[in-house]
Formats: C-alpha cells, structure tokens, sequence
C-alpha cells in the first residue's frame, strides 16, 4: 500500500498495478538473420526496417562471418539512443564432422537458419528473414500469426509461386515439395519449442525422427537432386509433414516473381505489400527499378520522425518512373501499406503511439 496522502482514493489499486507492471516482463519478438559476404549494408536496411515501424521491443540474433562484426556492433551501437532492441551477434557454425558439405549447400552460409531451432535453445519463438527483406509494416503483425498456429502446426511459410505456370517445383523439382507450388523459406516464422520436441515423418526411414537427426540424412539422400539448398530440404520435410505447416499469403513475402511477368498477388493489389523480398539481387541492379526505389529510400533514410514521414512523396516519384516494368505499373501497392504503417506510426501525437 502506498501512503494516503500519495495516492488518495484509489491507493489499493494503484499500488497492485505498479507491482504488477514491475513484475511482468516486456514480451520481446525475436528476429534472426543471416549476413555473409557482401550482405552488411542490406542487412542493416533491413534491420533498420524493422526498427521503423515496430511496436514491441525487438531481439536481433544475427548469424554473421567474423569479418562482420565489429562493422554490425559499431553500426548498431550508434542506434541505440532508440533504446527499442537488443542484439547479440554469433559466429557462423555448422554440425562439425559435416561443416564443411553444410556450408557449401546454396549460397556461403544460407544453410545456418536450419540450425537456429538447434543454437537458439532458450528461444520459444523466432522470426528467420533472409537479408534482402524490408518490413513495410510492423513485425509485431506477422509475429501475430504465431497466436493462429493450430496444435499441428510449428512453423509459417508462404508459397513458392501463385501461377503454376511460372512456378519452379512444379516445372522442375527433382524432390517432394509442400503443395502445389512449394513454399520460399526467405521468411520464416517459427514455434521452435515445438519444431525442437517433433518428431518428423520422412522417406528415409519408418521411425519418426527430431529436428536434430533428420536434416543431415535428407542432405545426403538429395544433395544431387537440390538446386535451392536449404529452402529444399524444409520442402521436403514439410511435404511428409504438411500438417504442421501454416501457410501465409504472398503479401508476406512478396517478390519479383509476382509482377515481373504479370501481377499475380491478389492479397497485396487489395492491401499493398507487407513485407518485400528483393531476391535476383534486385535492390542492386537496374532489372526491377521499382524494388531497388523502395531498398534506396529506407537505406538512406534516417530515424527521425521527419525525415520517415518526409519519404514518401520522393519515393513516390521514383516509382513512377518505373511503370516501363511489369511491377512499375503497379506501383501503387509498393507504397499502399507502407503509407498506413507511417501514418499509424508518425502521424499520430507522441502520446498516442
């Protein structure tokens, strides 16, 4: 109890509040990425996306080559007058007596977000983004998602494609793959508690088998017939087990492949884009110039509220210059949800965020 004189008529409550604010803890969402080679500056973006729009308090793991991290600490130490994230940073391991087949699979490292479930023991839930991700609105909503998994379900993807007829395991795949189309691991949202206590069906043997023990015997009975490493093997894994898999709209993980021939994100013209997936290396060249404008306006733009909301009338500009392109023309849903998420955020008195 506070004294009378403090708190006046409503002393007994107020006092049972401030304890329990003081006891219960912030709840965190949890983000990893994985940074090799060329990767800092997009990673950072996308880092800095992330930092824009969100509402929760954010844990960054970031998975980078050693060369890498006095340039992530000295870059994330100068933000941190936010105060709205934490980081740790950790070296890139694999499974010893197999680090070097690991590493090698796809691109220099991609295969280390098979593993997180594996390093990050104390961590229930994680959000797994490939570097070339920009949030367009805030990751507490797709963290969110998390509360729709049924009892099944440990893990969300979106699909591959949404046209079969441009679709490449459909077409191509030498492997089972999930669905129709498969799905694209470059965001990933996962129960890790559970993924770690499953046991998985496979095609390798007629005992189910953990997390742990299955990745590695997939390697080697399909390592010849993979072309997109990692992303392949969860195919895989996800097609003997499609129960356990939440499937999310395209919006989520929007990429070139659904405008470069034709729109074909029904989701994303009715809502705009959510989160956008610069694969092909698009944020730097000249192929998908409506992808590249959203990449140069959030590197470039800094953290004060002025300088976010100022954004959008340039980026606007730039975009219609791209409607030579497939997804120039429909430019609009680049920016439709990007707008909402600044309004929401900034436009909004200080008090009322």
């Amino acid at each position: 109890m506070l004294p009378s004189d403090v708190c006046g008529m409503n002393c007994f409550w107020e006092a049972a509040f401030r304890y329990s604010l003081k006891m219960q803890p912030v709840e965190r969402v949890h983000l990893a990425v994985v940074a090799c080679g060329e990767r800092l500056e997009e990673t950072l973006t996308m880092l800095k996306s992330a930092l824009i729009f969100s509402i929760k308090p954010l844990q960054f793991h970031i998975f980078a080559e050693d060369q890498l991290h006095d340039s992530f600490k000295a870059i994330l130490n100068s933000w941190s007058f936010l105060q709205t994230f934490n980081y740790s940073l950790y070296p890139i391991t694999f499974p010893s007596e197999n680090a070097a087949e690991w590493k090698k699979l796809f691109k220099p490292c991609a295969s280390q977000r098979l593993f997180l479930p594996l390093i990050l023991k104390e961590v229930d839930s994680l959000l797994y983004v490939d570097t070339d991700i920009l949030f367009l609105r805030p990751v507490d909503d797709i963290w969110s998602l998390l509360k729709k998994f049924n009892s099944t379900q440990i893990a969300a993807m979106a699909p591959e494609h949404e046209e079969p007829r441009i679709g490449w395991y459909n077409r191509f795949a030498r492997h089972p793959y999930y669905g129709k189309t498969g799905v694209n691991s470059g965001v990933m949202l996962m129960n890790m508690t559970r993924m770690r206590r499953k046991y998985f069906k496979n095609d390798m043997t007629t005992v189910r088998l953990r997390w742990g023990d299955i990745l590695m015997p997939l390697l080697k009975k399909y390592k010849l017939n993979i072309t997109w490493g990692d992303q392949d093997l969860l195919n895989i894994i996800f097609f003997h087990n499609p129960e356990s898999l939440f499937v999310f709209p395209c919006q989520w993980n929007y990429r070139p492949d659904h405008c470069i021939y034709g729109s074909n994100c029904q989701e994303a013209e009715e809502e705009g884009i959510f989160i956008l997936h610069g694969n092909r290396g698009v944020y730097h060249d000249d192929k998908q110039p409506a992808f590249r404008a959203i990449y140069e306006a959030l590197r470039n733009c800094s953290f004060e509220d002025d300088n976010i909301h100022s954004l959008l009338k340039p980026l606007e500009l730039e975009l219609q210059k791209t409607v030579h392109t497939y997804c120039g023309k429909i430019y609009k849903i680049f920016i439709k949800q990007l707008t909402k998420s600044i309004q929401d955020r900034y436009d909004r008195p200080p008090k009322e965020r």
